[in-house]
């Protein structure tokens, strides 16, 4: 492993520990699908949509794992509990550390071996793209849990 892949490690791990932290936060379970105003996406929302993202651009496409996206359900899902939350959220910390923690050196520098915008990049630049989108996702996640 090399000093990115460490680095994306940590980074990762210490910021999923925030989501799992910031869900526990909730006042309640119904608190985390409550939208207001023009916000659309509950806080639940967003966490699925960050473990579906990580599990499935991290875990499945580098790390080959047989997880199966489902976007639209990241969207549109409403009830499930901190503790299922939880759990997704700590599938996810284990998919993303086993799979940087063994990706070859050299992949980090390769493209990724996906199209997902509409140029191409570096495995290293899509992994420091989905930190950024964590992190992100995860200030909304804290304003709108303030915001209840």
């Amino acid at each position: 492993m090399n000093i990115v892949s460490e680095s994306l490690v940590k980074i990762f791990e210490r910021d999923l520990q925030k989501l799992e932290d910031e869900i526990k936060l909730y006042p309640t379970d119904e608190s985390l699908w409550t939208v207001r105003g023009n916000i659309k996406n509950a806080g639940g929302n967003l966490c699925l949509h960050l473990c579906g993202n990580l599990q499935y651009y991290i875990g499945s496409i580098l790390g080959g794992t047989d997880y199966k996206r489902n976007r639209e359900l990241e969207f549109s899902a409403t009830g499930l509990t901190k503790a299922q939350l939880i759990s997704e959220i700590q599938k996810t910390k284990k998919a993303v550390v086993v799979t940087l923690t063994r990706l070859d050196v050299f992949l980090m520098e390769r493209e990724y071996p996906m199209q997902v915008f509409d140029y191409n990049m570096t495995t290293t630049f899509f992994m420091i793209h989905l930190a950024a989108h964590l992190n992100y996702h995860l200030g909304q996640i804290n304003y709108l849990r303030r915001l209840l």
